[in-house]
């Protein structure tokens, strides 16, 4: 069962919930997005199943969502509060931070201050919609650890192949920027998640917990 909790930030309150695996091999730090909160499809899928194996699964829950409002603050606003959330942690297990479209930006660029082992950017916005000279690329490539970025192949924030052929990268078919996948699509939106919770797992075993155990 999940646990909630409220943490203070400079930026009033907002909370954590915390999925605990009982013997946890890292865990698994995530934002969420401007769009929705941490009860998205790909968060949720992921804190359900990764305890099972070995992850424990923390998303935060930014303030802006936590008092109900509509619009998310400015990236530095956002950064702050996903440090202090972290801060609250007493982690004894590599962490992986990490989030979906805005949530993952946050985590890519507050990774490096956080101590985190790896990265897992869901959904990264390379660009907004119909925008791509106005790249996000560099907040990706800044970031010098381990890094997965799992991608709706019809993500119109930025298509797989618009990424460049060094960034590690799962592809879900069909899928929008949500992981949504039309109802005759190559895959059901069952199978969608399934293919993020996969890669994921995959990840962290190899890149993570491998890279700790040597």
């Amino acid at each position: 069962m999940s646990e909630v909790a409220v943490v203070a930030t400079p930026y009033g309150e907002g909370r954590i919930v915390r999925d605990r695996s009982k013997h946890p091999l890292a865990t698994l730090l995530l934002g969420h997005g401007a769009g929705g909160g941490v009860e998205s499809a790909d968060l949720a899928a992921l804190a359900r199943a990764l305890p099972r194996q070995g992850i424990s699964v923390v998303r935060v829950e930014q303030p802006w969502r936590v008092a109900g409002r509509r619009v998310a603050p400015r990236p530095e606003v956002l950064d702050a509060c996903f440090v202090a959330a972290a801060n609250t942690m007493r982690v004894r297990t590599p962490l992986v931070v990490g989030g979906r479209s805005a949530g993952a930006r946050s985590a890519a660029r507050t990774a490096r201050e956080l101590g985190a082992s790896g990265l897992v950017a869901l959904a990264f916005p390379l660009h907004p919609p119909g925008r791509p000279e106005r790249s996000r690329l560099e907040e990706l490539s800044a970031v010098t650890l381990p890094t997965l970025v799992v991608q709706g192949e019809r993500d119109a924030f930025g298509r797989p192949e618009e990424f460049p052929p060094d960034v590690e990268l799962t592809v879900v078919p069909g899928a929008d920027h949500g992981f949504a996948v039309p109802r005759r699509g190559p895959v059901s939106a069952e199978e969608a998640l399934a293919v993020v919770v996969e890669a994921v797992l995959e990840f962290v075993v190899r890149d993570v917990v491998g890279a700790a155990a040597h």
